[in-house]
């Protein structure tokens, strides 16, 4: 994939979504290559699991864990309190954690579910642990979006971001991917000069767990789906590419598929519709850069 020599010792990554699927192969990737990697997911069991794993791979203790939900402001402010406690620098911050839903359900903060995790969880977390990845730079924030922003129905419908008026789960999922390369390209640019790069990136369709929370036809439709999916570490590639390869240094604002930049939809490059998800994301979190 590009990086098997790339030497990651001392180097320290915080990856979320990482018990399954990409997150979990990227996770243990990156400690392989020599990071120390901090493991933030909901169930402590797997994040223990994971940890001992990835130990027992590379015969170092390597790796810690950050037990909370990223659908929860309270949970992230939580984990992001643990991590600055450390005084361990940072840097590379991998936003993996997602989540598709079928039907309308809300965080504990009133946000639709889909929204809340995919963009505010990316959000909120990233402004508590800005000010540590800027003292450890140069530093590195990977998001992991999708293709699927082109199924947002065009530019995000700023009226409906809650799903106040209807609930679409492609849709709902579309937005949220559209929001997260909306939030990479702004991001970006409030980081400039700053010795942080923020990219994002497509996995392509990816064999996992992921969507099975949807009962037992999304769990039908992801095992059929299976024989033509990709491995979950062939989905982190681009990912563990972006977080380390030496060939995207200085690199931001982009969108990667394959270990290359790639073109997203048009209503992905509208920096007015940026600076608005930027605002009123600053209003429903409270957090600001």
């Amino acid at each position: 994939m590009g990086v098997d020599d790339v030497d990651m010792t001392g180097r320290q990554v915080m990856v979320t979504g990482c018990t399954a699927g990409l997150g979990r192969a990227g996770a243990i990737k990156l400690a392989e290559m020599g990071a120390d990697v901090s493991l933030v997911c909901r169930d402590r069991s797997k994040g223990e699991a994971l940890r001992r794993e990835i130990e027992r791979r590379t015969r170092r203790d390597c790796a810690s864990l950050l037990v909370g939900d990223l659908g929860s402001q309270k949970d992230i402010r939580a984990i992001a309190e643990a991590y600055l406690a450390t005084d361990r620098p940072l840097h590379v911050l991998f936003n993996n954690a997602g989540v598709i839903m079928q039907r309308k359900t809300e965080t504990l903060d009133g946000v639709e579910t889909t929204f809340g995790v995919n963009h505010i969880g990316y959000f909120l977390l990233t402004l508590l642990l800005v000010e540590r990845l800027q003292a450890s730079a140069p530093a590195r924030i990977v998001n992991t979006a999708s293709d699927a922003h082109k199924s947002s129905g065009g530019r995000l419908d700023f009226n409906n971001l809650r799903a106040e008026k209807k609930f679409s789960i492609m849709r709902a999922y579309g937005s949220s991917k559209l929001a997260n390369i909306l939030f990479t390209r702004e991001l970006s640019r409030r980081l400039e000069g700053h010795g942080i790069t923020v990219n994002a990136f497509h996995p392509g369709m990816v064999g996992s767990d992921f969507s099975k929370n949807n009962g037992l036809l999304a769990r039908i439709v992801m095992n059929l789906l299976r024989p033509v999916s990709r491995s979950p570490l062939k989905g982190a590639e681009t990912g563990i590419y972006l977080c380390a390869s030496p060939e995207v240094e200085g690199k931001t604002g982009r969108y990667y598929y394959n270990c290359k930049e790639h073109q997203p939809a048009e209503q992905a490059t509208n920096d007015e519709d940026a600076r608005r998800l930027w605002e009123l994301s600053e209003g429903w979190t409270g957090a600001t850069l």
